[in-house]
């Protein structure tokens, strides 16, 4: 199942006999949550899910988005009506990384058939509601470890062997910048390879095959050991659906940037070069 749906198949599936679970997990960053927008306009059927609350654990030593408890993921996924045996499709305001962050958690807990909405809610020119859907609790239970996921050794390891892409902005890999971690810089060896350069300016995916020659270039071609990272993991996952849709598997490194940059004794390397 191709990791994508544009709004047209969305809303094709949709009226079907077998309609996906809608999941509306539209988030900004360092923001408040983006519930009262859901509440007054969202696809119908879609069970608003908090990225903050829902989709990581307390910030802390693990970063600023650490991985959810599974226990308490797959009860927030029952609770929207997540099935193991029905498919799930993931939206956002259009960036797509909290979507994609949905996605890699579903896929990583073991859930397979989750798509994320091509270019978000902005993509959709069907109907919108305001009616909060009450669905009948789901079955779906968690077993991580479907996907590959890297910690703060195995990033370090594969930046050495293999091909670590940041998927931050240019500017704060060199170091130029950190606005929010404790200090600027990327991890040794690691390539700079900003998200936002996997998507067009209406916020949907480039085609596979611009994906796959971007990430050819950065090392990254099809046969490689890839692994990615960003500031919280959040960015990093629309980094890893990228890498996907382009045919290249990639471990995400969760706890990312700002669980990396918390221990002093961690290596950092600032400017344009890896090293």
């Amino acid at each position: 199942m191709t990791p994508i749906i544009s709004a047209a198949g969305l809303a094709r599936e949709s009226e079907g006999p077998r309609p996906p679970v809608l999941l509306d997990v539209r988030w900004q960053l360092g923001g408040p949550s983006l519930r009262s927008a859901y509440a007054a306009a969202h696809i119908p059927g879609a069970v608003f899910v908090d990225l903050d609350a829902e989709l990581a654990g307390p910030p802390g030593a693990g970063g600023r988005h650490p991985l959810p408890d599974p226990v308490a993921f797959g009860a927030v996924m029952r609770r929207a009506g997540v099935r193991a045996d029905t498919p799930v499709v993931v939206y956002d305001g259009g960036q797509g990384w909290a979507a994609a962050r949905a996605w890699w958690l579903l896929r990583w807990t073991g859930h397979p058939q989750v798509r994320v909405l091509d270019g978000g809610l902005a993509a959709w020119s069907g109907p919108l509601s305001a009616e909060i859907p009450e669905p009948a609790p789901g079955d779906f239970v968690p077993v991580p470890g479907s996907v590959p996921l890297l910690d703060a050794d195995g990033a370090a390891e594969l930046a050495g062997k293999g091909v670590l892409l940041d998927a931050r902005a240019a500017e704060r890999y060199r170091g130029d910048v950190e606005p929010i971690d404790r200090v600027g810089g990327h991890i040794p060896g690691a390539v700079s390879a900003p998200t936002t350069a996997n998507t067009g300016e209406d916020g949907r995916f480039l085609a596979p095959g611009r994906l796959t020659a971007r990430f050819a270039g950065l090392g990254a071609a099809q046969g490689a050991e890839v692994g990615v990272y960003c500031g919280s993991g959040v960015s990093g996952a629309h980094q890893v659906l990228a890498l996907e849709i382009a045919g290249i598997p990639a471990a995400l490194y969760a706890g990312s940037w700002s669980e990396w940059s918390s221990d002093p004794s961690r290596p950092v390397a600032t400017g344009p070069d890896p090293r």
